[in-house]
């Protein structure tokens, strides 16, 4: 993938719009509120019944945001990439699915803690293809918090190995869940940023 451009000069107070393609890629077990948290991003609906990813399925969402290197915006076409959770699966595709990625968002039911424990075999199946790249845990189906099987402190444990930031977020309520999405993107779009040749 082509690295992002930057079409005007850092702090040149430019008020210009800049465009950046980036993709996003949701890993998780099966189950979790994948398909639902990007049907709440993209659509801004929730359908609680469950329907079971067969390969991947990808969306698409423009997000603005200030520029992180000047005073214009930053319009992001962020591609949204849906897996099936099952690790033979992942195993299988990872190459296709993983090649580009830019960022991860990280899903775990606060009602199946095993669900936290196998993130850590996702991100490095995807570290695997991409490197290190950012991450944004969502801890899902915050709205069952009375059934949760985890607590904030271990979550925090489980994210500081990556350096990630967490949110607590229901699909079903909308809680948090653009909140995530967006803070994922400013980062990726931050870091690409930083790394990109400018054009005059």
């Amino acid at each position: 993938m082509r690295p992002a451009r930057v079409n005007a000069q850092r702090g040149t107070g430019s008020m210009d719009v800049r465009r950046m393609k980036m993709k996003i890629c949701l890993v998780g077990e099966a189950a979790v509120g994948k398909t639902s948290l990007i049907r709440r991003f993209v659509l801004d609906d929730f359908d609680d019944k469950y329907i079971q990813t067969l390969g991947t399925k990808v969306s698409k969402k423009e997000l603005t945001m200030t520029h992180p290197y000047g005073d214009g915006e930053l319009k992001v076409d962020m591609t949204i990439w849906d897996i099936m959770g099952q690790k033979g699966f992942r195993e299988l595709l990872k190459e296709a699915y993983f090649y580009g990625a830019k960022g991860i968002i990280a899903v775990c039911d606060v009602t199946r803690r095993s669900t936290l424990d196998d993130l850590d075999d996702w991100i490095e199946g995807v570290y695997s293809v991409t490197g290190k790249v950012p991450i944004q845990y969502l801890a899902n189906k915050w709205d069952l918090r009375d059934r949760a099987e985890f607590a904030e402190t271990e979550i925090h444990q489980a994210t500081r190995a990556y350096d990630s930031p967490f949110s607590f977020t229901s699909a079903k309520t909308g809680e948090n869940v653009e909140s995530g999405f967006q803070s994922l993107a400013e980062r990726v779009a931050k870091e690409r940023l930083a790394k990109a040749p400018v054009e005059e």
